[in-house]
């Protein structure tokens, strides 16, 4: 991360709001030279104006960036005014930034035969269910002196049991790469990576028709973005050895993903989303620390050997119970007792680790990662604003926006001496964290303005449109 690479792609704290502004000539220039910005804003104007529009209500300080990639295909535009930082809120119902089918078991045939074995502990324990009610009372009793006479031999078959599933755990033990966080890894990592590849053919299946060709800017900006990353961290093994091949995808939905072999699926909603270069740096940075850290495959071991030990209790739900239809009520509770204690509570610590390691790229790339709370801060907004019920953490694989981007806040400091460390140009323009604070205050302010005698509730669909100047 020198300054001669930062050169390459401009992306100083003071210019991070005028993205994309300037003459057709200048946006010519932007793509032709890597994501340059033409038009200083001046450190001494926060914000000015806001607008409501088409239903959708922006914060400015430039267009937002779907409207900026737009302004690079038209061939007269006018010089832009000096705005304060943009952002879209539009009706999101979720961000995922992990595909559905990321997580699943590796190799192939642990996939075909875990249906196999739930059917088998099914079928076994209602076999002893079956057997034991079908006992005479006599044999019943002298089935249980037996197993009196015989507790501690049987005590020592299931510790013996228990001793191997303790030593397969921590013999399957690695360090996460840069992290080094230890975690389970029971697949090998090339057998996943044939697993993504099948994975990567269904992806391009559906989205055939709807991938955007190289010549596209929206294209365009993602591939760069994701160039300056990848080139900024070249000296992390995992990051170099890795081809990264853009795919973005024209859907509404707010949601990028990497494969584990190095595959980029941006979703032109995340580029609508986002309000300038550094938080889409942001996010790509954690969708490529997800490759990384190899955290598909960590997930899809987790879940097989969690599953591997829940058929014994699966076998024994199904013995015990004295009917079917108390048996399948147990076996629903033992799943969402694992969803819920295990499955998602480690899905949202993966979230975090990826957080954490995507600032980190994005600080060697010279983003001004303090951009990265300020896109959680909006996402919560544009939910709040569309009347979305806000569920609990617990209830999701993802922290919630809130919490995502309190745990960036407390990370932004050692990013910004990561940064430093890197002979990054300094940020010298207002901190967004400020900028993204004072609006809000602004906006409840214009909200209790227009509050009628009739009405104690603000109404946030009408926000007063002229900021004033500081």
């Amino acid at each position: 991360c020198t300054r001669e690479r930062w050169q390459r792609l401009d992306l100083s704290g003071n210019t991070r709001n005028c993205l994309l502004a300037g003459s057709p000539d200048s946006h010519r220039n932007f793509i032709g030279k890597g994501l340059r910005c033409l038009l200083n804003v001046p450190n001494t104007e926060a914000y000015e104006n806001a607008r409501h529009s088409s239903g959708r209500f922006y914060f400015q300080c430039s267009q937002p960036l779907r409207e900026k990639i737009t302004s690079l295909q038209i061939s007269s535009v006018g010089q832009l005014s000096h705005h304060f930082s943009a952002w879209n809120v539009q009706t999101i119902r979720s961000f995922r930034t992990s595909p559905s089918l990321q997580a699943a078991p590796v190799p192939l045939f642990w996939i075909i035969v875990k249906p196999a074995q739930k059917l088998f502990a099914i079928i076994l324990g209602r076999s002893i269910r079956n057997w034991w009610k079908a006992l005479p009372p006599n044999k019943r009793e002298l089935f249980k002196e037996s197993l009196k006479k015989n507790k501690w031999k049987i005590l020592l078959g299931v510790s013996s049991l228990g001793v191997l599933f303790v030593v397969f755990y921590f013999t399957h033990l690695e360090e996460t790469p840069i992290t080094g966080r230890a975690r389970l890894l029971v697949f090998g990592k090339e057998h996943f990576r044939e697993l993504s590849q099948m994975e990567y053919d269904m992806w391009m299946e559906e989205f055939k028709s709807k991938m955007l060709p190289e010549t596209d800017a929206r294209y365009q900006v993602v591939e760069r973005v994701v160039g300056h990353l990848s080139e900024s961290n070249k000296d992390i093994p995992q990051v170099s050895s890795l081809k990264w091949v853009i795919h973005v995808v024209d859907e509404p939905g707010v949601n990028a993903f990497v494969l584990p072999n190095g595959q980029v699926f941006v979703f032109t909603g995340l580029l609508d989303a986002v309000s300038d270069i550094h938080q889409l740096s942001f996010i790509l940075g954690h969708e490529i620390a997800h490759a990384v850290l190899e955290h598909a495959a960590e997930k899809a071991s987790l879940v097989h050997f969690l599953d591997f030990l829940s058929l014994i209790f699966l076998t024994m739900i199904w013995a015990i119970c004295p009917r079917d239809s108390l048996a399948v009520v147990g076996q629903w509770i033992q799943s969402k007792l694992q969803e819920f204690m295990f499955d998602r509570p480690y899905s949202r610590t993966l979230e975090a680790e990826a957080d954490k390691v995507g600032l980190q790229f994005a600080a060697k790339a010279c983003v001004d990662v303090r951009a990265s709370s300020v896109f959680w801060q909006q996402m919560e907004l544009a939910e709040t604003i569309q009347g979305q019920p806000k569920l609990p953490e617990w209830l999701s694989t993802h922290p919630s926006h809130e919490n995502r981007a309190e745990h960036l806040d407390r990370l932004i400091p050692e990013a910004l001496k990561i940064r430093e460390s890197c002979n990054c140009p300094s940020l010298s323009g207002p901190d967004p964290r400020l900028i993204f604070k004072l609006s809000m205050q602004h906006l409840l302010e214009s909200a209790k303005d227009q509050e009628t005698p009739n009405s104690t509730k603000p109404d946030l669909s009408k926000p007063k449109l002229d900021f004033p100047h500081t």
